[in-house]
Protein backbone atom coordinates (compact mmCIF):
# COMPACT_ATOMS: atom_id res chain seq x y z
CA UNK A 1 0.00 0.00 0.00
CA UNK A 2 0.99 3.67 -0.78
CA UNK A 3 1.74 6.15 2.32
CA UNK A 4 -1.32 7.69 0.80
CA UNK A 5 -3.90 4.53 1.42
CA UNK A 6 -2.34 3.83 4.84
CA UNK A 7 -3.11 7.10 5.94
CA UNK A 8 -6.75 6.97 4.42
CA UNK A 9 -7.41 3.43 6.15
CA UNK A 10 -5.90 5.36 9.99
CA UNK A 11 -8.52 8.35 9.28
CA UNK A 12 -11.23 5.78 8.36
CA UNK A 13 -10.79 3.27 10.67
CA UNK A 14 -8.67 4.25 13.83
CA UNK A 15 -9.33 5.90 17.06
CA UNK A 16 -8.31 9.74 17.88
CA UNK A 17 -8.93 13.23 17.00
CA UNK A 18 -7.18 15.64 15.09
CA UNK A 19 -4.92 18.00 16.63
CA UNK A 20 -5.22 21.99 15.29
CA UNK A 21 -1.93 23.09 14.79
CA UNK A 22 -2.51 25.82 12.21
CA UNK A 23 -2.16 29.07 13.50
CA UNK A 24 -1.56 31.97 10.85
CA UNK A 25 -0.14 35.42 10.71
CA UNK A 26 -3.86 36.58 12.20
CA UNK A 27 -3.78 34.18 14.62
CA UNK A 28 -0.33 33.72 15.97
CA UNK A 29 0.19 36.28 18.30
CA UNK A 30 -2.75 35.85 20.31
CA UNK A 31 -1.57 31.64 20.41
CA UNK A 32 2.40 32.64 21.53
CA UNK A 33 0.27 35.09 24.41
CA UNK A 34 -1.55 32.49 25.81
CA UNK A 35 1.73 30.19 25.48
CA UNK A 36 3.08 33.54 27.63
CA UNK A 37 5.31 35.11 24.66
CA UNK A 38 4.44 38.59 24.57
CA UNK A 39 4.77 40.72 21.28
CA UNK A 40 7.59 42.55 22.64
CA UNK A 41 9.80 38.95 23.02
CA UNK A 42 9.80 39.43 18.72
CA UNK A 43 10.35 41.68 16.29
CA UNK A 44 8.86 41.16 12.69
CA UNK A 45 7.08 38.39 11.12
CA UNK A 46 10.30 35.89 10.47
CA UNK A 47 10.85 36.37 14.48
CA UNK A 48 7.53 35.73 15.23
CA UNK A 49 7.11 32.29 13.34
CA UNK A 50 9.93 31.00 14.49
CA UNK A 51 8.92 30.82 17.95
CA UNK A 52 5.77 29.28 17.16
CA UNK A 53 7.36 27.01 15.37
CA UNK A 54 9.45 26.21 18.60
CA UNK A 55 6.24 26.27 20.37
CA UNK A 56 4.94 23.77 17.58
CA UNK A 57 8.29 21.11 17.92
CA UNK A 58 7.62 21.54 21.36
CA UNK A 59 4.21 19.77 21.09
CA UNK A 60 4.98 17.37 18.01
CA UNK A 61 8.16 15.91 19.71
CA UNK A 62 6.64 15.47 23.16
CA UNK A 63 6.24 12.11 24.40
CA UNK A 64 2.63 12.91 25.24
CA UNK A 65 1.93 13.44 21.25
CA UNK A 66 1.18 10.17 19.61
CA UNK A 67 -0.55 8.19 16.74
CA UNK A 68 -2.34 5.88 19.29
CA UNK A 69 -4.51 8.94 20.44
CA UNK A 70 -3.60 11.68 17.84
CA UNK A 71 -4.82 10.72 13.87
CA UNK A 72 -3.73 13.82 12.78
CA UNK A 73 -1.92 17.45 13.01
CA UNK A 74 -3.54 20.29 10.73
CA UNK A 75 -0.23 22.66 9.96
CA UNK A 76 0.18 26.41 8.67
CA UNK A 77 2.09 26.17 5.41
CA UNK A 78 5.37 27.98 6.99
CA UNK A 79 5.24 24.93 9.42
CA UNK A 80 5.33 22.50 6.51
CA UNK A 81 8.38 24.07 4.94
CA UNK A 82 9.74 24.10 7.81
CA UNK A 83 11.73 21.29 9.81
CA UNK A 84 11.42 18.75 13.03
CA UNK A 85 14.16 16.80 14.15
CA UNK A 86 16.03 17.63 10.39
CA UNK A 87 12.99 16.19 8.83
CA UNK A 88 10.23 17.78 7.19
CA UNK A 89 7.35 18.24 9.35
CA UNK A 90 4.85 16.61 7.76
CA UNK A 91 7.39 13.81 7.25
CA UNK A 92 8.29 13.76 10.69
CA UNK A 93 4.87 13.51 11.78
CA UNK A 94 3.87 9.78 10.11
CA UNK A 95 7.32 8.57 10.05
CA UNK A 96 8.36 9.30 13.97
CA UNK A 97 4.45 9.99 15.57
CA UNK A 98 2.00 8.38 12.76
CA UNK A 99 0.02 11.09 12.75
CA UNK A 100 -1.47 12.21 9.41
CA UNK A 101 -0.10 15.22 8.52
CA UNK A 102 -3.15 18.20 6.64
CA UNK A 103 -2.38 21.80 5.37
CA UNK A 104 -4.34 24.96 5.85
CA UNK A 105 -4.80 26.28 2.72
CA UNK A 106 -7.10 29.18 3.16
CA UNK A 107 -5.62 33.03 2.94
CA UNK A 108 -8.17 34.17 5.45
CA UNK A 109 -11.97 35.87 5.91
CA UNK A 110 -13.39 38.51 3.69
CA UNK A 111 -15.72 40.93 5.14
CA UNK A 112 -19.18 39.71 6.39
CA UNK A 113 -21.52 39.66 3.87
CA UNK A 114 -25.18 38.29 4.24
CA UNK A 115 -24.32 37.01 7.85
CA UNK A 116 -21.23 35.08 6.97
CA UNK A 117 -17.82 35.15 6.24
CA UNK A 118 -16.55 33.56 3.42
CA UNK A 119 -13.09 32.64 2.18
CA UNK A 120 -10.60 35.40 0.77
CA UNK A 121 -9.59 33.77 -3.09
CA UNK A 122 -6.40 31.26 -2.73
CA UNK A 123 -4.04 32.48 -5.04
CA UNK A 124 -1.14 29.78 -6.22
CA UNK A 125 -3.47 27.01 -4.64
CA UNK A 126 -2.77 24.45 -7.42
CA UNK A 127 0.92 25.64 -6.87
CA UNK A 128 0.34 25.23 -2.81
CA UNK A 129 -1.15 21.26 -3.70
CA UNK A 130 1.34 20.26 -6.16
CA UNK A 131 4.42 21.32 -3.47
CA UNK A 132 2.22 20.00 -0.52
CA UNK A 133 1.59 16.15 -2.03
CA UNK A 134 5.95 15.29 -2.18
CA UNK A 135 5.94 16.97 1.37
CA UNK A 136 3.68 14.52 2.55
CA UNK A 137 0.73 15.98 2.95
CA UNK A 138 -2.47 13.86 3.28
CA UNK A 139 -4.91 16.36 2.87
CA UNK A 140 -6.19 20.10 3.70
CA UNK A 141 -8.14 22.19 5.83
CA UNK A 142 -9.92 25.41 4.65
CA UNK A 143 -12.25 27.95 7.45
CA UNK A 144 -15.36 30.50 6.64
CA UNK A 145 -17.48 31.58 9.28
CA UNK A 146 -21.21 31.54 9.89
CA UNK A 147 -22.27 34.21 11.66
CA UNK A 148 -26.04 34.65 11.29
CA UNK A 149 -28.58 31.95 10.19
CA UNK A 150 -29.12 33.44 6.88
CA UNK A 151 -30.17 30.82 4.14
CA UNK A 152 -28.44 32.80 1.46
CA UNK A 153 -25.65 32.94 2.95
CA UNK A 154 -24.97 29.73 4.09
CA UNK A 155 -25.85 28.71 0.55
CA UNK A 156 -22.82 30.71 -0.45
CA UNK A 157 -20.54 29.43 2.13
CA UNK A 158 -21.13 25.94 1.23
CA UNK A 159 -20.88 26.08 -2.10
CA UNK A 160 -17.07 27.76 -2.07
CA UNK A 161 -16.41 25.08 0.30
CA UNK A 162 -17.69 22.12 -1.85
CA UNK A 163 -15.97 24.15 -4.92
CA UNK A 164 -12.62 24.77 -3.42
CA UNK A 165 -12.89 21.35 -2.31
CA UNK A 166 -12.66 19.50 -5.87
CA UNK A 167 -9.99 21.67 -6.69
CA UNK A 168 -8.12 19.82 -4.10
CA UNK A 169 -9.25 16.51 -4.74
CA UNK A 170 -8.29 16.91 -8.24
CA UNK A 171 -4.65 17.03 -6.55
CA UNK A 172 -5.22 13.84 -5.14
CA UNK A 173 -5.17 14.93 -1.37
CA UNK A 174 -8.32 14.78 1.21
CA UNK A 175 -9.97 18.30 1.60
CA UNK A 176 -11.39 18.94 5.21
CA UNK A 177 -14.18 21.38 4.61
CA UNK A 178 -14.49 23.58 7.75
CA UNK A 179 -17.70 26.00 7.66
CA UNK A 180 -17.62 27.12 11.24
CA UNK A 181 -20.71 28.33 12.82
CA UNK A 182 -19.58 31.39 15.54
CA UNK A 183 -20.71 29.88 19.10
CA UNK A 184 -22.06 33.69 19.86
CA UNK A 185 -24.49 33.31 16.36
CA UNK A 186 -27.84 34.43 17.50
CA UNK A 187 -29.52 31.68 16.29
CA UNK A 188 -27.19 28.79 16.32
CA UNK A 189 -29.57 25.95 16.37
CA UNK A 190 -31.04 27.71 12.79
CA UNK A 191 -27.60 28.07 11.58
CA UNK A 192 -26.59 24.35 11.95
CA UNK A 193 -30.22 23.26 10.40
CA UNK A 194 -29.57 25.33 6.75
CA UNK A 195 -25.91 24.51 7.23
CA UNK A 196 -26.33 20.48 7.51
CA UNK A 197 -29.09 20.49 4.80
CA UNK A 198 -26.58 22.41 2.50
CA UNK A 199 -24.39 20.17 3.27
CA UNK A 200 -25.99 16.99 3.04
CA UNK A 201 -27.05 18.69 -0.63
CA UNK A 202 -23.44 19.21 -1.25
CA UNK A 203 -22.14 16.10 -0.62
CA UNK A 204 -24.94 14.50 -2.49
CA UNK A 205 -23.58 16.13 -5.89
CA UNK A 206 -20.01 14.70 -5.08
CA UNK A 207 -18.80 11.96 -7.30
CA UNK A 208 -18.59 8.21 -5.32
CA UNK A 209 -15.01 8.48 -5.39
CA UNK A 210 -14.85 11.72 -3.92
CA UNK A 211 -14.22 11.57 -0.29
CA UNK A 212 -14.07 14.80 1.74
CA UNK A 213 -13.95 15.42 5.97
CA UNK A 214 -15.89 17.92 7.66
CA UNK A 215 -14.99 20.52 10.40
CA UNK A 216 -17.91 21.92 12.13
CA UNK A 217 -18.74 23.48 15.68
CA UNK A 218 -20.33 21.80 17.99
CA UNK A 219 -24.46 21.70 18.06
CA UNK A 220 -26.60 22.81 20.00
CA UNK A 221 -28.40 19.17 19.16
CA UNK A 222 -26.60 16.33 20.33
CA UNK A 223 -26.24 13.45 17.38
CA UNK A 224 -27.17 16.92 14.79
CA UNK A 225 -24.53 15.48 12.34
CA UNK A 226 -25.11 12.09 11.99
CA UNK A 227 -26.56 12.28 8.47
CA UNK A 228 -23.51 14.06 7.63
CA UNK A 229 -21.16 11.64 9.58
CA UNK A 230 -23.08 8.58 7.95
CA UNK A 231 -22.62 10.08 4.66
CA UNK A 232 -21.07 7.46 1.86
CA UNK A 233 -18.59 10.58 0.78
CA UNK A 234 -17.52 11.30 4.37
CA UNK A 235 -13.92 10.01 5.37
CA UNK A 236 -15.00 11.71 8.76
CA UNK A 237 -16.65 14.55 10.79
CA UNK A 238 -14.57 16.74 13.19
CA UNK A 239 -15.26 19.08 15.74
CA UNK A 240 -13.54 22.85 16.49
CA UNK A 241 -13.49 23.89 20.11
CA UNK A 242 -15.06 27.42 18.89
CA UNK A 243 -13.40 29.19 21.87
CA UNK A 244 -15.19 26.91 24.36
CA UNK A 245 -12.88 26.00 27.26
CA UNK A 246 -11.65 22.67 27.21
CA UNK A 247 -13.83 21.15 29.62
CA UNK A 248 -16.89 22.27 28.05
CA UNK A 249 -15.95 21.59 24.52
CA UNK A 250 -14.82 17.98 25.54
CA UNK A 251 -18.38 17.86 27.45
CA UNK A 252 -20.02 18.91 24.17
CA UNK A 253 -18.35 16.59 21.85
CA UNK A 254 -18.83 13.37 24.16
CA UNK A 255 -22.79 13.82 23.50
CA UNK A 256 -21.90 13.77 19.60
CA UNK A 257 -21.52 9.83 18.76
CA UNK A 258 -19.00 9.61 15.66
CA UNK A 259 -18.04 12.60 15.92
CA UNK A 260 -14.24 13.04 16.90
CA UNK A 261 -12.16 16.77 18.09
CA UNK A 262 -10.20 19.23 16.08
CA UNK A 263 -9.15 21.29 18.44
CA UNK A 264 -6.79 24.33 18.86
CA UNK A 265 -6.98 26.41 21.65
CA UNK A 266 -8.38 23.68 23.75
CA UNK A 267 -5.28 21.47 23.09
CA UNK A 268 -2.89 23.49 23.98
CA UNK A 269 -5.10 25.04 26.84
CA UNK A 270 -2.72 25.84 30.29
CA UNK A 271 0.91 25.10 28.22
CA UNK A 272 3.36 27.91 29.07
CA UNK A 273 6.66 28.61 27.17
CA UNK A 274 8.34 28.55 30.95
CA UNK A 275 7.12 25.36 32.14
CA UNK A 276 9.59 22.73 33.34
CA UNK A 277 9.85 19.57 30.54
CA UNK A 278 8.05 17.82 32.73
CA UNK A 279 5.45 19.76 33.62
CA UNK A 280 4.89 21.02 30.09
CA UNK A 281 4.37 16.77 28.52
CA UNK A 282 2.39 16.07 31.83
CA UNK A 283 0.32 19.03 30.90
CA UNK A 284 0.13 18.01 27.16
CA UNK A 285 -0.55 14.65 28.00
CA UNK A 286 -3.63 15.37 30.60
CA UNK A 287 -5.06 17.35 27.76
CA UNK A 288 -4.83 14.95 24.92
CA UNK A 289 -6.05 12.08 26.80
CA UNK A 290 -9.19 14.19 28.00
CA UNK A 291 -9.73 15.36 24.51
CA UNK A 292 -9.35 11.77 23.08
CA UNK A 293 -11.59 10.36 25.33
CA UNK A 294 -14.50 12.81 24.53
CA UNK A 295 -13.80 11.27 21.22
CA UNK A 296 -14.27 7.76 21.86
CA UNK A 297 -17.38 8.63 24.25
Amino acid sequence: MSTFDDQLTKVRTEPGFIAALDQSGGSTPKALAAYGIGEHEWEGEEEMFDLVHRMRTRIVTSSSFDGDRILGAILFEGTMDREVDDQPTAMYLWAEKRVVPFLKVDKGLAAEENGVQLMKPIPGLDETLQRAKPKGIFGTKMRSVIKQADAAGIEAIAKQQFDVGRQILGHGLAPILEPEIDIHCPDKAEAERLLRDALLEGLGALDDDQKVMLKLTLPEVDGFYTPCIEHPNVLKVVALSGGYPREEANARLSRQPGMVASFSRALVEGLEAGQSEGDFDAGLNASIEGIFRASMA
